[in-house]
Order: C-alpha cells, then structure tokens, then sequence
C-alpha cells in the first residue's frame, strides 16, 4: 500500500506537479516569451550595454519585456515556485521548486538578426535542474529535455510535429565536431585549454549560443565547451543534453549547472577525453 504522503509517480521532487504538469506550464512560459522576442527581432533596436569594464554585455528591451511576461505566466499559474532570471529580481517560493529563465539567450545574435539565440526556461529542486526547454521563436523550434530520476528524454516541438532527441554515437574525439559561443573563451588558461582540445578535433564552429546544445541533443553536434557561464545560461541546457542520452557536466566532470566552465559532450567516451585534453 502506498503511504499517503509519497509522492505521486512522476511528481517533481519538492514539488505538488508531476513532470508533465511542469511540461505544459515550461511550454506556456516559452510561448509568452516568444511573442515579445520576435515582435522586436529584425527591428531597429536600442541596445544597452550592461558591461561598465570595457566589455560588452548587450540587452535590449525585447529581453526585458520577454522575461517580465514569462514571470506574468508563472505567477498566475505557479505562484509559490521561486524564480530566478537573467534581467528581473529574483522571486523567493515555497514549493521547494525554482525556475530558472533566459529571456534571450545569445543577445548578441539576436541584435544581428541571426536565428541562433533562444528562450531559456528550466525548472530546478532546489538541487539540479529536472526539466529544461530551449526555445527558437524564429525557425519555431523547441526542444525539450527532462532529466528526473530514471527518466530521460529529450523532443523536438516543430510545426505541430515532434520527433525524438537523440545524441550521435561512435564519434571520436579525432572525428568530433566541437562548437563554443566565442573564439576566446574565458581567461588566457581557459582559452588554451579549449585550444588543446580544439587542435585534436575535425571541426569547431564558433557564436551559436544555446542552439549548439540543441543540435548537440539532435545528433549534429559532440561537443560544446564553455567558460563564464551564469546559471541561467546552462540550467535549461543540462535536462536537454541529459535526456537525449549526452553528458553535461563542469570542465572538472562535477555539476556544470551553476555556470562556470561547461562540457557538454555525446558520450561518455568523448566527454572523458576532451575532459583530459581540457586538463592536459
């Protein structure tokens, strides 16, 4: 006999929904997203730069009125999860549940009218995150990743069709494709690091931002390597990677969801040696 407080099959750790239930709401959060991105992109845009160090950290307003209507879903239809963005205050819960959202994700292609940025929303224990969605509002795309328990699975959402996510398979590090959002990654050590696994590669392709890790999960793709990351970066991308049979993982093989340095990798295999070439 179950005992009455065990948690229903499939109900999300620390949560009163299941899995699934959080499915629907991620896809509502996306959507909502989606209208105030693409309504701004490819217009004339006034870009801020947040960096005050000599960098560049672009946001626009599309960024902002993007996460304040992902925030506006989940306070009518999960008003005790806390949630954490790139761009509004964090919003403490009760639920033992966290979402964790990037409006746009990859600001920089989005202000050049390149289809490479999308809408991050992940949901979280309190732990890791179990659920992660990354949406392309242009090419109408969306994956989506659960990583929860024994369950791992990954989908494409795309023109009322979904198809599963699935890594490739049997690729070597000689014969890997490896993709990174910038040529110089991170300190000086950091970007010889990459280099060393960039030299033993086949291909490397720079600037695509989230969706390397979506064609990671779709099978096109055995390797991102990252570094200064933030957590609403990566939260998304772990569940997706996870669930469609990948690694993801800190450059040290630890938990990679707090940002920082970030392997994503196809297989086991690949992960391993990249993760020697990275500490070579």
């Amino acid at each position: 006999m179950t005992h009455p407080d065990a948690p229903r099959p499939g109900t999300a750790p620390g949560g009163d929904a299941t899995v699934d239930e959080l499915v629907v709401v991620a896809a509502a959060v996306a959507e909502a997203a989606r209208h105030e991105a693409m309504s701004a992109f490819r217009t004339p845009l006034f870009v801020e730069d947040k960096h005050d160090d000599g960098g560049f950290d672009p946001v626009t307003i599309a960024d902002r009125t993007a996460e304040a209507a992902m925030r506006t879903v989940l306070r009518e239809r999960r008003p005790d999860d806390a949630v954490v963005g790139e761009e509004l205050e964090d919003t403490p819960g009760t639920s033992g549940l966290t979402w964790v959202l990037d409006p746009i994700d990859g600001t920089r292609a989005y202000i050049c009218g390149l289809p490479t940025w999308g809408t991050l929303v992940a949901v979280t224990d309190g732990t890791r995150p179990f659920l992660g969605v990354i949406d392309q509002g242009h090419t109408g795309e969306r994956f989506v990743g659960i990583s929860h328990g024994d369950r791992r699975e990954a989908w494409l959402e795309h023109r009322d069709t979904t198809t599963p996510l699935a890594v490739r398979d049997g690729m070597d590090l000689a014969h890997a494709t490896l993709f990174t959002t910038f040529p110089e990654v991170g300190t000086p050590d950091e970007r010889a690091a990459f280099e060393r696994v960039r030299d033993r590669v086949r291909l490397t392709r720079y600037g695509t931002d989230c969706y390397a890790y979506a064609m990671l999960a779709a099978g096109h793709v055995d390797l991102v390597i990252e570094a200064g990351l933030s957590p609403h970066d990566v939260a998304a991308l772990v569940p997706i990677v996870e669930g469609a049979g990948g690694v993801a993982t800190s450059w040290t093989g630890g938990p990679g969801h707090d940002g920082g340095r970030f392997l994503a990798a196809a297989t086991p295999d690949l992960h391993r040696a990249a993760r020697q070439a990275l500490a070579a």
